[in-house]
């Protein structure tokens, strides 16, 4: 915690204390009693839930179904796909008793879910007539974490995984990239996060999957965060666990398949993109309450005025609450509710309700003086709201794409380089040597996160080495989460 015991340590200070004062102290979080695992409070859930409504309405309106596979299956179903495996060996949890006895064979814990659906996509696809197959399932997943982070890694974590069966792999790799789409619109448009989507190098490949994009966001301290992956996996599954269709000719062919994921690190993301010296920042579009009423002093007039208001502001739309908590002053609220991200805070007092209207304070403003409070009418509130909402949303994805864009160096030499990812990204060229990557990691602590989607075509020497850059474009490089 903060060393007063209040407030929150300061980003410029220690950014990991930061973030774990402000997850436990806005009550979004708590340690599960298991080691790496957490326990999602009400405020935090709320968040995911209003993150996972948005992103499944996208994936059903392009055509996808929601179904549920276990969260058990045996251990020689990882073993089918050698990279799988090899990939999500140290992670996996297994169970070996049952009943109270060993069991013949040994059962997984779904570390991810390609393994079990490629099973029933061989049992569901039978001809071309039955492709593509679009899959999404809601669930949890378990990964061993050595080193855990509320929100960000855990053992336990919720997401989505998408997957999907295709005749050709053009098909598959369009699906793949919509997928990738779905994602960069949710964070951009919904996290109001900046972010680049790109092509992850070999080495960060998934595992088993041919090709990987990622889009990468950029955190306040100028670390990467993975917000989310999409992956065209060819034919490996298809093969391992025989998926396949018979096509027009009469001939058996193997389907082409996908896989693709969003978790609940993304309010991880969330918190380390738009969050300040306060507390949380939350964008109107994610936060439970996006507008808090005060109400000021013990008399009934402004408690009743404050509910009425409410209650014309939900009519509106609008996610609003009234603090009727008797027990706490104005200003506790003031800064409770400022340290919860709450985006517009309203305080209604017998003064305001006598001139007919309420004093508005926006938690953050960007690109302008920092604004007091700012009285507004109470019968054009939801109106007067609604557009302020729609400018505080476009205002934080406004300041997080700036914030990326001042700290992302285009770099050519190795001095420029380690300046760059001490602060951001580089953007450099670069051999795709492992032990050049190695050495890079071993002096900067900073990996290559993705070849960018809108990277122009360059090629030159290695920023590290010399040698010829082989990817035709130039390497974000960053410390990552």
């Amino acid at each position: 915690m903060a060393r007063d015991g209040l407030g929150v340590t300061p980003q410029s200070e220690d950014f990991a204390a930061w973030y774990n004062d402000v997850v436990f102290r806005a009550e979004m979080v708590e340690r599960g009693p298991v080691r790496g695992s957490m326990v999602i409070r009400p405020y935090g859930y709320r968040i995911w839930e209003l993150l996972q409504a948005d992103l499944d309405g996208r994936i059903k309106a392009t055509g996808h179904q929601n179904a549920y596979f276990p969260l058990l299956f045996p251990q020689s179903y990882m073993e089918r796909e050698a990279e799988h495996v090899e990939g999500f060996a140290p992670e996996l949890f297994t169970v070996t008793h049952a009943g109270g006895k060993e069991l013949e064979e040994p059962l997984v814990i779904r570390p991810t879910s390609e393994t079990i659906i490629g099973m029933m996509m061989a049992k569901w696809i039978n001809s071309h007539r039955d492709l593509p197959l679009l899959l999404n399932q809601w669930a949890n997943v378990l990964r061993w974490e050595m080193r855990p982070r509320m929100f960000l890694r855990t053992s336990e974590f919720l997401w989505q995984e998408g997957h999907t069966a295709h005749a050709t792999a053009d098909d598959a790799i369009a699906e793949t990239m919509l997928a990738l789409g779905i994602y960069n619109d949710v964070a951009v448009q919904i996290g109001a996060m900046g972010t680049v989507p790109g092509e992850k190098t070999p080495r960060e490949r998934f595992a088993g999957a041919e090709r990987t994009f990622t889009i990468e966001a950029m955190m306040r301290d100028g670390r990467a965060l993975q917000a989310g992956t999409s992956h065209f996996m060819g034919t490996r599954f298809a093969s391992a666990f025989g998926i396949t269709y018979t096509g027009e000719s009469g001939a058996a062919e193997l389907c082409h398949t996908t896989s693709w994921g969003m978790s609940t690190r993304m309010i991880g993301g969330l918190i380390m993109t738009h969050g300040d010296d306060k507390g949380l920042v939350l964008p109107p579009a994610v936060a439970p309450y996006q507008v808090v009423i005060v109400p000021i002093g013990r008399a009934e007039a402004p408690l009743d005025a404050a509910a009425e208001l409410a209650a014309g502001l939900q009519l509106a739309g609008i996610r609003a609450h009234v603090d009727d908590r008797p027990q706490l002053s104005p200003g506790f609220k003031f800064n409770d509710w400022e340290m919860r991200g709450v985006p517009i805070r309203l305080e209604l007092g017998p003064r305001d309700l006598a001139a007919g209207t309420a004093l508005m304070s926006r938690r953050l403003t960007y690109g302008q003086a920092e604004g007091g409070k700012e009285a507004i009418p109470l019968e054009a509130a939801p109106g007067l709201l609604t557009a302020e909402l729609a400018a505080f949303q476009a205002m934080l994805a406004r300041r997080a794409a700036d914030f990326r864009d001042e700290h992302t160096a285009v770099v050519d030499t190795w001095p420029e380089f380690a300046a760059a990812v001490a602060v951001g990204w580089a953007l450099a060229l670069h051999c795709g040597g492992e032990a050049c990557e190695d050495e890079i990691k071993a002096l900067t602590t900073a990996s290559p996160r993705c070849i960018p989607l809108a990277g122009e075509p360059e090629q030159g020497p290695c920023v590290r080495c010399g040698g010829p850059s082989a990817y035709g474009k130039r390497v974000i490089f960053g410390r990552a989460y």
